[in-house]
């Protein structure tokens, strides 16, 4: 899997989170893989089941041991 670009918004809190995630998705071609990294339990929760909403799909969710969560959504 290739992914298209990565967006960090471990600095970012909620709703900014999700905003920011849309735009970039928004940028990119139907099927492209945009690579999100995040940090909190409100991002974690909401961006995932907010980018299904949209009509996104979530590839990949992982976390490090520094609370970084490593999201990978394909554009629907």
């Amino acid at each position: 899997m290739r992914i298209t670009s990565t967006l960090d918004i471990t600095g970012e809190i909620c709703p900014m989170t999700f905003v920011r995630v849309r735009l970039a998705l928004d940028r990119l071609a139907p099927g492209d893989v945009l690579e999100v990294l995040l940090k909190g339990e409100e991002p974690r929760r909401n961006v995932p089941r907010t980018a299904v909403e949209q009509g996104h799909a979530v590839l990949e969710q992982s976390e490090d041991a520094a609370g970084i969560t490593r999201l990978l959504l394909r554009r629907g």
